[in-house]
């Protein structure tokens, strides 16, 4: 009912004020045509009602929210109410009827009479005279907010919630034009620091432009070197919550109770050393983007509490009881077949089906051999600015060297060659010499007989480099171009494929 205080012109402009500025202030349309149904059905007592808007484009009209009515009854009030829309929507003009049984207006419609409705009334939304939908409101038992002071005040209050409607659905047009332009932006351009042409880079940018603005977990698989940090930060400033935190940690080297501190925080006196109460990289990482590198090598008993942040977003600092909420975007990533540790029991299946719900395999740098000259003109140019040398290009031994390179540390042990060459190069062309892949390619290449896989020619290559540089991994890796745990993973895993 309209309250009797509105009956004065002061108090009816007073309501009228807060109302719109209630109603203004909204900007997500759901919300806002829940808040105008609401007002609507209070202002008039009104038993049921609903929200009709017309789409020029579907040429149809379409209910949008309702008040104690089932989508059923919806569907059966389709006729009448359908009828009385349209009529309001035709004139302009609001339609009220205290008795609705015995008004000639509806004598033709049935369901007045099947439908017991007392009494009807309809208020046209309009901008600028252009009709964009309908309040429509009945009662069966209540009729005495169905009078002309209560429809006057409705009537302004639609004209004022038009607007905040078309306000609303300007804004999610906009919000929708500006995701596909980000969207076409990067199908054209790729994303920064990724290049790459090839169809299986490009399949990647097309998963990364998908997944951005939501917010399901991500599991990047790939071998090491192949960027899962580049795309874990690409997928985060990309999308909803590129104006939060984003925090990285590397899983794989640290102890597991530095590892629990470092994610969870601590409680002053917790252990030794705790002299101080610590927050965790989770509460750092709150609103924004935690990304979890190597999740393969976390142990079951930190695998346990990482499964009810995802869950939950629950978390608990090591020497409290108390529990914290935090909402973090997880992405995980993992050069170990998580299949396999699974079968292993040192990998939590639910954890692993929690972190997986979106999972994008990184192509190696073998599987890309197209995108080669790509990157090559991408870290020429990169680290010629870096160390202010003028170098336009390679000579066609350095060219054919790289071709025939397998780079088994992936693009991170090419973006490191060309560094080193660049650093050591003293005229305007890269040669063998600069790139010191001689020893590593000249030998193997010789010995590779035909047939080989590519992880055999890996491994080959591994075990020749260690005996020459008898054992040493650190050195290995250096001249190699991967880093030490690349080496100590595939040992592993050639090892166990011999048991």
């Amino acid at each position: 009912m309209v309250p009797e205080t509105t009956q004065n012109g002061v108090a009816v402009l007073d309501a009228l004020l807060r109302i719109s500025h209630t109603i203004n202030s909204l900007q997500e349309l759901n919300v806002l045509l829940e808040k105008i149904m609401d007002i609507a059905v209070e202002t008039v007592g009104a038993e049921r009602g609903f929200i009709i808007l017309s789409s020029e484009a579907a040429g149809a009209l379409t209910v949008q929210t309702a008040r104690n009515i089932s989508d059923q009854n919806i569907r059966n009030l389709t006729n009448f109410s359908n009828s009385v829309v349209r009529q309001v929507l035709q004139t302009g003009e609001m339609l009220l009827s205290y008795d609705a049984q015995s008004d000639a207006r509806f004598r033709e419609m049935q369901s007045i009479v099947m439908h017991q409705i007392q009494a009807v009334l309809c208020v046209p939304l309009k901008i600028k005279q252009r009709p964009i939908g309908a309040i429509y409101l009945d009662s069966i038992n209540r009729r005495r907010g169905f009078t002309e002071s209560s429809t006057q005040f409705l009537t302004t209050f639609a004209n004022q919630a038009a607007i905040a409607i078309e306000n609303a659905q300007l804004y999610q047009q906009l919000q929708e034009e500006n995701r596909q332009l980000r969207k076409e932006a990067q199908k054209v351009h790729g994303f920064a620091d990724i290049v790459g042409q090839s169809l299986a880079i490009k399949q990647v940018f097309d998963m990364m432009s998908s997944i951005s603005d939501s917010d399901a977990t991500v599991l990047i698989q790939g071998e090491s070197g192949t960027g899962k940090e580049l795309v874990a930060r690409a997928i985060h400033y990309h999308g909803g919550r590129r104006d939060k935190p984003f925090v990285a940690l590397f899983c794989g080297s640290l102890p597991e109770s530095l590892l629990e501190s470092e994610l969870f925080g601590h409680k002053k006196g917790s252990f030794t050393g705790a002299i101080s109460d610590k927050k965790g990289l989770f509460e750092t990482a709150d609103t924004g983007t935690f990304f979890l590198d190597e999740i393969g090598d976390i142990s079951p008993k930190l695998q346990t509490q990482l499964l009810r942040v995802v869950q939950e977003g629950e978390i608990k600092r090591v020497g409290e009881n108390h529990v914290r909420h935090v909402d973090v975007r997880i992405i995980a990533a993992t050069n170990k077949n998580l299949a396999e540790k699974i079968k292993d029991g040192s990998f939590r299946e639910d954890l692993y089906y929690r972190l997986n719900v979106i999972n994008i395999n990184l192509p190696s740098l073998r599987e890309r051999v197209d995108d080669l000259p790509l990157l090559l003109q991408h870290f020429l140019t990169k680290f010629s600015g870096k160390y202010r040398k003028n170098i336009h290009g390679f000579t066609a031994e350095a060219l054919n060297m790289m071709t025939r390179h397998l780079w088994p540390g992936n693009v991170r042990e090419l973006e490191n060659t060309l560094e080193r060459a660049v650093v050591l190069a003293k005229g305007a062309l890269i040669s063998p010499l600069e790139l010191r892949l001689t020893e590593t390619n000249g030998h193997a290449h010789a010995s590779f007989p035909s047939g080989m896989t590519l992880d055999q020619m890996a491994k080959q290559l591994v075990e020749q480099t260690l005996r020459e540089l008898g054992g040493n991994v650190t050195h290995a890796a250096e001249r190699l171009g991967v880093s030490r745990r690349w080496i100590q993973y595939k040992q592993k895993q050639w090892a166990d494929a011999k048991n």
